[in-house]
């Protein structure tokens, strides 16, 4: 049996398809008699697009991630599932009025004309392999792609077998796929490494009923042609089943493609499965995990193997981990392995956002030096409504490690959540110029999108009802709403939460805080008998200061984790004999430092955001030349720039 795997756009051009990397090796390690094989397909078309546009990296960028929301990636190759080069052309020029600036609103026209001749010319390069079985992933904006050229295949040869799984056809959305395109033989909803070497099985020996009813999250057809959806799988494969994936041929494809002078290629590798922390509290907004949120990981050995094989395979050393959340075990099994290794790996991966310095400082060494922990707010009452289980102070001390730790921290501000308020965010408005030095979010607070398999999808008493599937769907697909609700991963829904003039100070706040990043710095040293701190922000005047007293030494420390005012005055006091303070004059010492930036508060909490300094010696003589400028100004009254010593 000839198996071809196909990874259509708008998958990303930097990582191979881990999903069919998966497949490859399930089909030809548990089918006997099968072969499989990628199409890398979104390569094909990254060359075929750039010989007849000006098409660039950033454009493919965005139509397969950043537009996501807006679903311009899905609409661009609606036209060749439509077979219709003009397919509600004017509906998506209305809908992204005001959306797209006119450039990219002509570019995504321009792709939606010439795409279908791609796709004809996609599905004849299959038909030409003489597959008998051809598999199409579809994640995010993959959907039209792969439904078009699996449209294209059937019409150019019905007897090749087309099968599609992937995260768009989990649950109901499977179903509906299924449903509503009959040139679709088979869906596979859930895991498809154990699902699709069973299908392929029962095709081979020519079984239908039984055989197929037996596979675990299938949708088939029966005589008739009607659709059959067998029920999931009642749990998650067990991490000892999950395959290593088997990247053959995609290195070798980029090496030819136009994309190889874009990108710089990364392995995508996966230890673990679920969610620790959404299996005792979902995240309300979370529709990650679809139907199984049970977190297992595979074993550390099993995991570093797997990481050394392909870092020697394909000698390539940038790795990312799709992983939904570390699981905390790795940091004293696999990632001392890796250190040990020799191996220079930089790895991508989520954590959670309240692991404490000495962890994130294992990551770095590790390689992990780009951390996801998952923010997404600064504001503690915020965070509860997320069900996060982290606060405000947490979030900001992640900031503040991952900048001394060295770790590049990527990270969401999201807001429109039921129950907030503006006196939520403007305390945390008003504090964000002390934290220019700090990593700032990836973009602008983006209100929640309603996704599927979330608490706020699954439970309208949280706050969200009448829900309807996103504009996008209704120009891209020729389907009833009652369908695209099935369809559908995002959803429209009544805005909740902080109201426009909100929205728009906390974004200008951000976006200073993008422009400013790189010119900020806020660094201590503590030398033991004082701590000396340097400031360059524009917000703050001050550069350089000295703490000698020994309870603000004592409550500067202690500020490294949150606390309160009450708390802080019983522990400095105690490690400051002699220097006690009333809770009155500690509040004020917090307010002082509050006006200076030197801390963050939310929530009845204070945490310093000095990160320390990386070079000592260079912190001395960055303090000594501050303090010299200090004494010049003193002479030179007119001069503003005070330095406090």
């Amino acid at each position: 049996m000839r198996v071809l795997l196909v990874n259509m756009p708008w998958s990303p051009i930097d990582l191979p398809s881990l999903a069919l990397g998966i497949l490859k090796r399930s089909v030809d390690e548990r089918v006997p008699g099968a072969r499989a094989e990628v199409l890398h397909a979104n390569l094909e078309f990254t060359d075929w697009i750039t010989e007849r546009t000006e098409f660039t990296a950033d454009d493919y960028e965005y139509y397969a991630l950043s537009s996501y929301f807006m679903g311009c990636g899905d609409w661009v190759f609606s036209s060749a599932l439509y077979d219709d080069p003009a397919w509600r052309d004017e509906e998506f020029a209305a809908a992204m009025k005001g959306k797209l600036r006119k450039s990219r609103l002509r570019m995504s026209q321009e792709l939606h004309r010439k795409v279908p001749e791609f796709v004809e010319m996609i599905a004849q390069r299959i038909v030409n392999h003489a597959p008998d079985v051809v598999g199409f992933t579809s994640t995010f904006q993959q959907n039209t792609a792969a439904l078009a050229a699996a449209k294209h295949v059937k019409r150019l040869a019905p007897h090749i077998v087309t099968v599609m799984g992937g995260a768009n056809c989990d649950g109901e959305q499977g179903e509906a796929v299924h449903r509503n395109f009959p040139f679709m033989d088979h869906v596979i909803r859930g895991e498809g490494e154990s699902a699709f070497p069973q299908l392929l099985t029962a095709i081979a020996e020519g079984a239908r009923g039984d055989a197929l009813s037996g596979v675990p999250g299938l949708c088939h057809r029966d005589a008739e042609g009607k659709s059959i959806v067998n029920a999931m799988a009642t749990s998650p494969l067990p991490p000892a089943t999950i395959l290593a994936p088997d990247y053959s041929g995609y290195f070798e494809r980029l090496a030819a493609s136009v994309a190889r002078n874009w990108v710089e290629p990364k392995l995508v590798v996966e230890g673990a499965r679920g969610c620790w922390w959404g299996e005792k509290h979902h995240c309300t907004f979370c529709g990650l995990n679809g139907s199984f949120m049970q977190f297992r990981s595979k074993s550390p050995d099993t995991f570093f193997e797997e990481i050394m094989e392909l870092a020697r395979r394909h000698r390539v050393l940038d790795m990312y981990l799709v992983d939904n959340i570390l699981d905390m075990g790795y940091l004293t099994t696999v990632l001392p392995r890796i250190m040990e290794s020799g191996y220079d790996l930089r790895m991508h991966i989520e954590i959670k956002a309240n692991m404490r310095r000495a962890q994130l400082r294992t990551l770095a060494e590790a390689g992990l030096i780009y951390v996801q922990p998952g923010i997404e707010s600064l504001n503690n009452r915020v965070l509860d409504l997320m069900d996060k289980g982290v606060s405000g102070c947490q979030n900001v001390r992640m900031l503040r490690d991952g900048a001394e730790t060295g770790l590049s921290v990527a990270w969401n501000y999201l807001h429109g959540f039921p129950g907030e308020t503006a006196e939520d965010y403007d305390p945390v408005i008003a504090q964000i110029p002390a934290l220019e030095h700090l990593d700032p979010p990836v973009d602008l607070s983006a209100r929640i999108a309603i996704e599927r398999f979330s608490p706020y999808f699954n439970r309208p008493e949280l706050g969200f009802d009448g829900l309807r599937p996103e504009e996008h769907y209704r120009f891209t697909y020729d389907l009833p709403e009652s369908e695209l609700y099935d369809l559908a991963y995002v959803f429209e829904a009544p805005q909740r939460g902080i109201t426009e003039p909100t929205v728009t100070a906390l974004n200008n706040a951000l976006d200073a805080w993008k422009k400013h990043h790189a010119d900020a710095r806020l660094t201590h040293t503590d030398l033991g008998d004082r701590i000396v701190l340097v400031s360059r922000r524009r917000s703050f005047a001050w550069r350089a200061m000295e703490l000698t007293d020994p309870f603000e030494l004592a409550a500067f420390r202690l500020l490294d984790q949150p606390h309160t005012a009450a708390a802080l005055t019983r522990k400095a006091a105690a490690r400051a004999k002699n220097a006690a303070r009333e809770e009155r004059e500690v509040q004020q010492l917090l307010d002082a430092w509050l006006e200076l930036g030197l801390v963050f508060t939310d929530g009845g909490q204070y945490v310093h955001i000095a990160p320390s300094a990386v070079n000592e010696d260079l912190l001395r003589l960055d303090f000594m030349r501050h303090a010299q400028a200090a004494l010049d100004a003193a002479e030179q009254p007119a001069r503003p720039e005070p330095v406090s010593v």
